[in-house]
């Protein structure tokens, strides 16, 4: 783009709220005399929320705060909004009088028709809408196989991703040397409170978690010396062996870009598995893309989109309260509940006892954790949910079913993390803690543990449900 192409541009942050790496701040910089930034606080979205405690609307505030403050340092600021944002983006343009709105691309269906609006709005007065590539490395049709259409298979995606990618795509938008094209402003405008946008304090603080540029960059700078064990650590939930990067990336606090060229950097296998798990984030995203239906309810095959479960509500509650007599499927979700966050081993545990134990639409759950995950990222919420349900692309097959006692034993094989869950279980051996119910009246009453009232029974059968599961799959074209 050509430099004082514009004389007034703004540029809209939205899931990239960070002041470097920044695609649509730095061409905007590069393009225009004056920049001014802006974050909305989307009411569309915000109204939607049930849980006026939201651990990611807390999040995204303490983020906007901090990025506001960097703007400051540097003569600017960022003007930070609550209402619709399909009407404050075109209101705010014509109030600055700038010549364009600079943003980065979102690829979730109701995002896109937002910024449909939006560009509706600014073409009606002549203002330019260009955005930009930012959150993933490889978007759209840019990977796609030789025959030109979308992969559904991820290992051949992701081969033809590594075939893709060079230096070029991993470079960080040098912001800083455009930075003297920030708007300077006298008075800055003050921050919203989070009890004005109708949202209180959670427990971020006491769970750890550090929101913002600062926070990501410091949890990234501690995994990297956990990176080169990644590729054994990350199966086991008691032992600290992930990014915990999940909400960042959600976010926007770190660049996509950074955390890939690291880990291409690092030749060992903890980095280069982790890798792979950066390129699903992208697989997931062209999947999108190209089945934007997704966001309807479908299932990626069609042969599963109306599959009979039975749906028993009273399961399913039980399954959100970390009640269902599986001392792992019940950790899970207590730590989902209480935290935010779910360790990926146990999403795809959790969830597949949901759909093939309890014999529960996935969508249920894929909903449950849009609510309470402070990760939830459409895309790869959608994309693990079916790949568990064996409705989504690449996904495990329908005939294999996780055994919740078997990958207890397997994952938590000390109990460690049972343990910090279900405290009611702790006087339990390492053994005894997968399958309380196995143990005989007389140790029960040695550890004073009354299944039922202390802790529940199972509510199924897992052999039972197993075989009503195969059925269910098997009978598909008839359901």
């Amino acid at each position: 783009m050509a430099p004082n192409q514009y004389d007034k541009a703004l540029v809209w942050f939205r899931r990239d709220l960070r002041d470097y790496d920044h695609a649509a701040l730095y061409h905007a910089l590069s393009a225009a005399r004056q920049v001014y930034c802006v974050f909305v606080f989307d009411s569309e979205i915000l109204d939607r929320l049930k849980n006026k405690a939201d651990r990611r609307v807390e999040f995204i505030w303490l983020a906007v705060s901090e990025l506001k403050t960097a703007l400051q340092k540097q003569g600017g600021d960022l003007t930070v909004l609550h209402g619709r944002a399909s009407d404050e983006i075109p209101k705010l343009a014509s109030q600055l009088q700038v010549d364009a709105v600079f943003c980065n691309h979102d690829f979730e269906p109701a995002a896109i028709a937002r910024d449909a609006k939006v560009a509706a709005r600014l073409q009606e007065e002549n203002r330019a809408f260009p955005h930009y590539k930012d959150q993933v490395i490889f978007e759209k049709n840019e990977v796609l196989t030789q025959t030109g259409k979308p992969y559904g298979v991820f290992t051949p995606y992701k081969n033809a991703w590594l075939k893709t990618i060079q230096d070029g795509h991993l470079q960080p938008y040098p912001v800083d040397s455009q930075i003297k094209n920030l708007a300077q402003i006298s008075q800055p405008s003050a921050l919203p409170g989070l009890a004005s946008l109708g949202f209180a304090a959670t427990n971020l603080s006491e769970l750890g978690i550090k929101p913002g540029m600062q926070g990501g960059l410091a949890l990234f700078d501690d995994f990297k010396n956990r990176m080169v064990h990644y590729q054994d650590a990350r199966n086991f939930p008691a032992v600290k062996g992930v990014s915990y990067l999940s909400v960042h990336l959600r976010f926007g606090t770190v660049s996509i870009r950074h955390l890939a060229r690291t880990a291409m950097q690092e030749h060992n296998a903890g980095a280069q598995t982790w890798l792979s798990e950066l390129i699903w984030r992208d697989f997931y995203v062209q999947i999108l893309h190209h089945r934007p239906q997704l966001a309807d309810g479908h299932a990626y095959k069609a042969e599963f989109e109306h599959l009979a479960f039975s749906n028993d509500p009273a399961l399913f509650a039980a399954w959100c309260e970390g009640r269902t007599g599986y001392p792992l499927v019940d950790a899970a979700m207590r730590q989902l509940n209480s935290s935010g966050f779910m360790h990926n081993r146990l999403r795809m545990i959790a969830a597949s006892f949901l759909v093939k134990d309890l014999l529960i639409d996935w969508r249920w759950g894929e909903r449950y954790f849009a609510e309470q995950l402070i990760d939830f990222d459409f895309s790869a919420n959608n994309g693990g949910w079916q790949w568990a349900a064996s409705t989504g692309c690449d996904a495990q097959p329908w005939f294999r079913i996780f055994n919740p006692t078997t990958q207890s034993e397997r994952f938590d094989a000390a109990g460690k993390f049972i343990r910090r869950y279900v405290p009611e279980l702790a006087a339990c051996n390492d053994k005894e803690i997968h399958a309380p119910w196995l143990l005989s009246a007389d140790r029960l009453q040695a550890l004073n543990l009354r299944l039922g009232e202390d802790y529940p029974t199972p509510i199924v059968d897992h052999a039972t449900q197993r075989g009503l599961a195969l059925a269910l799959y098997k009978n598909r074209s008839i359901a």
